[in-house]
């Protein structure tokens, strides 16, 4: 099904006929869905996958939430297709904005098996994975990332990726939006603000993540694997 999707779209795109709906959307919602939806996959390979919504980025936008979506999902199943051991880490942030507008980077991090330069300079063209053997181990047909940069350009925005061969990869785009209607600040934790916290979790990009979030919030933390860490 995902093949004959990606088929689909690649011709819409080919014939100028792939449009785009702008609708209010929730970012950290739409990101969540994905990790959500992914997460099984992270699970069976022992990877672990997280995501951090800075608190710059507005409660409501207005992009194409199912493109957006489906950018995302490329992305990250691709970074669990090639990555075997360590993490997948979404990190969405806030690159300008104006009163009414706003632009937002996503980056797609993953400790997989990397690119060379060569292998980069074919990652956006159509029919292209990293080389040969590339497809007969992993599948595919090489147009994700080819739909999801012209999605990205749509959307307002550029796609690239930075890597190292054997250590990972870094892809990121950005899009650009409307601001949403303001809606009331999401609830936290009463009091936290300025307290100390521990952060005690075994994984080391939750235990990032989480700090972050907590630290947003006011509050003081350290981290620890375990209780006698």
């Amino acid at each position: 099904l995902t093949i004959i999707n990606e088929i689909l779209d690649f011709s819409k795109i080919e014939a100028g006929r792939l449009e785009i709906e702008i609708i209010d959307c929730n970012v950290r919602t739409t990101v969540e869905e994905v990790v959500e939806l992914l997460a099984e996959q992270a699970m069976q390979k022992n990877l672990e996958i997280g995501f951090y919504v800075d608190n710059r980025v507005p409660a409501t936008v207005r992009t194409d939430q199912g493109r957006v979506r489906q950018i995302l999902l490329n992305l990250v199943g691709n970074a669990l297709k090639f990555t075997h051991a360590g993490q997948i880490y979404i990190h969405v942030t806030v690159a300008s904005e104006t009163e009414s507008s706003v632009e937002l980077r996503f980056d797609v991090n993953d400790t997989g098996i990397g690119l060379t330069a060569e292998a980069r300079a074919r990652l956006f063209q159509p029919f292209q994975q990293a080389d040969s053997s590339t497809t007969r181990k992993y599948g595919g047909t090489g147009l994700g990332l080819a739909i999801s940069k012209h999605l990205v350009e749509l959307l307002g925005g550029v796609m690239d990726a930075a890597s190292v061969p054997g250590e990972g990869s870094v892809f990121h785009f950005t899009i650009a939006a409307q601001r949403g209607p303001r809606l009331a600040a999401a609830p936290t934790a009463a009091g936290i603000s300025g307290a100390r916290v521990l952060v005690l979790v075994a994984g080391k990009l939750t235990r990032i993540v989480l700090r972050r979030y907590v630290r947003d919030w006011g509050a003081v933390t350290d981290g620890a694997r375990t209780i006698d860490a």
